[in-house]
């Protein structure tokens, strides 16, 4: 383990960070579970888990999902990555089979790192970072990541209207750091370009936490993607279901309908067990959940749990419908869940989250640089999982999109889920191209296939996805 001496300059930064946590009035710190909650062998670190201001959120609006991780003793901030407490890119590259293998995947134990993209990966979420770009150009000459190729675009209402919506601000969004957003902007935009280093990375700040500018940030996320020829859209944000998720205005048409060329969507499953948020619930979405990355008291990767935290289950809105060409919600356009309960009827039951998942637990959260902390951070949630999993799904070259045969004039098709539950059955692809992770619950117990904490399980190499 490498012990970093902490300087008085970085203890202050420590220090105030902290106090900005609790003037924000943060989520009350909780402990992880006891360590007599896992199986023997893995040893997860004592510590505490600290949410910021923006885990909740109004009607109407929508929270975060990320977590930070303090382990005991140590302060919030770390001046330079410890290998003990947290995931590298390159060893989270090792664990999922996208970046070189090396013995025991232990964080710090190599150089190497996940290569490939194309195209571009968007990041949507609210308000402005002003330090985005710095941050992400440090985090990468410090792991030794390609230079991103970064834009950062206020999405104002300089773009007019789009999809019926109007943005509520004219220049920049309000700091997002004072609305606990910043860190948020910064896992999202770090990881996205850890998992997928050659693709354009787009952060899209949106004027506020409303749902109205975060779906006209999307929009305006399409467009650029769409220039770059296709890609991924990730958000980490979400917001309770509600009646206006449907209809031929609903905002299910932002994540399919206007931009569905070569272009997917992802969004975080939740952090609070069990629950059911938007858009993660949209049927057009690739619905992101968490695990737990267990390794032994030599760092050494053993296996992947259920993360206790993360979201999953039954929507209440997204309810099936029989017309063949119907898309204000679940129908035979969006059937890749079909077979996974004897078949669905007309209204029971409703589209399932998550999809696929990733790393989110806190405990074995990933490293984040950001400059209001003054330094390294552990960072989890589902938040880790969407920006990931859309880097590593940008990564495979499949270029699935949302657009099937009838373009936009009637037929559209979310080509990822379909490609991701098309796997379940086969003997050979799904046992390869995923990891089916059988332990762990987050009130829905991780089982053999499908369950409403991983989904499909966790990826492993590029391949299906």
């Amino acid at each position: 383990m490498l012990n970093v001496k902490k300087t008085p300059l970085l203890l202050a930064a420590c220090f105030i960070a902290a106090a900005a946590w609790a003037d924000d009035g943060q989520s009350p710190v909780v402990p992880p579970p006891a360590q007599g909650q896992f199986p023997p062998g893995i040893v997860h670190h004592a510590g505490t888990v600290v949410a910021p201001v923006s885990d909740k959120a109004d009607p109407g609006f929508a929270h975060t999902n990320y977590k930070i991780f303090v382990p005991q003793g140590h302060n919030m901030v770390f001046a330079a990555p410890e290998d003990t407490f947290a995931e590298y890119p390159a060893s989270i590259g090792c664990v999922y089979g996208v970046g070189p293998t090396y013995a025991g995947c232990v964080p710090g134990g190599s150089s190497g790192h996940p290569t490939g993209g194309w195209g571009a990966i968007a990041l949507v979420d609210a308000y402005h970072n002003p330090t985005a770009r710095a941050d992400l150009v440090y985090f990468d000459s410090y792991f030794g990541l390609p230079t991103a190729n970064f834009t950062q675009v206020q999405a104002n209402t300089s773009f007019g209207t789009l999809g019926g919506l109007t943005a509520s601000c004219s220049g920049f969004p309000a700091n997002a750091n004072a609305k606990g957003w910043g860190l948020e902007e910064s896992l999202d935009v770090q990881w996205a370009h850890v998992m997928a280093p050659a693709a354009k990375i787009i952060l899209v700040e949106a004027c506020s936490n409303s749902f109205t500018d975060l779906l006209f940030a999307e929009e305006v996320a399409g467009i650029y993607v769409q220039s770059y020829g296709g890609g991924d859209i990730s958000n980490s944000w979400g917001g309770g279901e509600s009646s206006s998720q449907l209809g031929s205005t609903g905002y299910d048409n932002y994540f399919y309908r206007y931009y569905p060329y070569n272009i997917t969507y992802f969004a975080s499953a939740g952090d609070s067990g069990s629950e059911v948020i938007y858009p993660s619930s949209s049927p057009w979405v690739v619905s992101a959940g968490g695990t737990t990355i267990n390794r032994d008291a030599n760092g050494n990767f053993l296996s992947e749990s259920c993360w206790a935290d993360s979201g999953g289950g039954f929507s209440t809105v997204e309810t099936w419908v029989s017309a063949p060409n119907d898309q204000t919600g679940l129908s035979p356009a969006t059937d890749y869940q079909y077979v996974l309960f004897g078949g669905i009827t007309y209204a029971d039951p409703y589209r399932s989250t998550p999809d696929m998942s990733f790393d989110s637990d806190p405990n074995s959260g990933v490293w984040v640089y950001d400059s209001y902390y003054g330094g390294f951070v552990v960072v989890g949630g589902t938040s880790v999982a969407s920006p990931a999993l859309a880097g590593l799904v940008n990564s495979s070259n499949n270029r699935l999109g949302q657009a099937g045969p009838g373009g936009d004039g009637g037929w559209f098709t979310p080509g990822e889920n379909n490609l991701l539950y098309a796997q379940l059955g086969s003997a050979k692809n799904y046992p390869d191209n995923f990891y089916d992770v059988t332990t762990g619950s987050n009130g829905h117990s991780a089982v053999t296939g499908y369950d409403q904490c991983t989904g499909v399980g966790s990826p492993r190499t590029k391949a299906g996805k």
